[in-house]
């Protein structure tokens, strides 16, 4: 079995997210729907925030909002154009830091879904991502997005978890220093190639973020609202995703 190098974050990740995480796209779609609903129907522009592979994206194309898209991994932002090639949806495709992005022009909502908030490598970077989501939206605007929390750390962040699908295995090794506020995931993958199989490695990492931290940051940055909802609702029972684990908000920009 031949060994593969080092690779950078979200390689092997971005190729077979679909695939291997597809479970969680129908509960967050449908806490989408019913904590957006009164709004997306105002809704005209809008971008998805760390897009991933541009499934959310497409999701809100299809209801006739004008789309934009940005993540930061290059092969994120390719299997987002092919996708939206392929539904022959025009979603404009831009690779940008969360903390840092601009769009050609403001929206009216922007979403950042399935924890991408918790990736940002520093505290400090948490009022950076807010600034960045503030000057892209209009005034009035929101932003929606979710976090795994501390009891989520607890949950998800220990152990090692095996997942397997046809010509893929990965393994992934997960940790939590709490007094840190950070957690990590090293993930061997294991991936067919004829009659072989190639061992890669990523690591990921996460902060964590409290309530108190997101609403303070946001109120500072300009946002007048900020609600929030256990995510677990929306999910099955036996799913990690229990009750205190991950936190869905809706912040609103000052319409002032």
């Amino acid at each position: 079995m031949p060994q593969g190098v080092t690779t950078r974050p979200y390689r092997f990740l971005a190729q077979y997210y679909d695939h291997l995480f597809g479970a969680f796209r129908a509960p967050m779609d449908a806490a989408r729907e019913r904590l957006l609903r009164r709004i997306l129907p105002r809704v005209e522009t809008a971008c998805d925030l760390a897009c991933g592979t541009g499934t959310t994206a497409l999701t809100l194309a299809r209801k006739g909002i004008k789309m934009y898209a940005v993540d930061l991994s290059p092969l994120m932002c390719r299997l987002a154009r092919e996708k939206a090639n392929r539904a022959r949806l025009p979603v404009r495709v831009f690779r940008a830091d969360m903390r840092s992005f601009q769009l050609p022009e403001t929206v009216d909502l922007i979403t950042c879904e399935y924890d991408a908030v918790n990736h940002v490598p520093r505290k400090s970077d948490l009022q950076r991502v807010a600034r960045a989501v503030r000057q892209a939206l209009r005034p009035g605007g929101y932003f929606y997005f979710d976090v795994n929390n501390s009891r989520g750390f607890t949950r998800y962040w220990s152990g090692a978890v095996w997942i397997e699908k046809p010509g893929v295995v990965l393994v992934m090794r997960n940790g939590h220093n709490r007094q840190a506020s950070r957690a990590w995931s090293d993930i061997e993958w294991f991936i067919r190639e004829g009659k072989f199989w190639r061992r890669h490695h990523e690591r990921v990492e996460e902060l964590c973020w409290d309530t108190e931290e997101i609403r303070r940051t946001f109120r500072e940055s300009g946002f007048d609202q900020v609600r929030a909802w256990d995510a677990a609702p929306f999910f099955k029972k036996n799913s990690p995703v229990s009750p205190g684990c991950r936190t869905i908000y809706l912040a609103r920009k000052f319409q002032g």
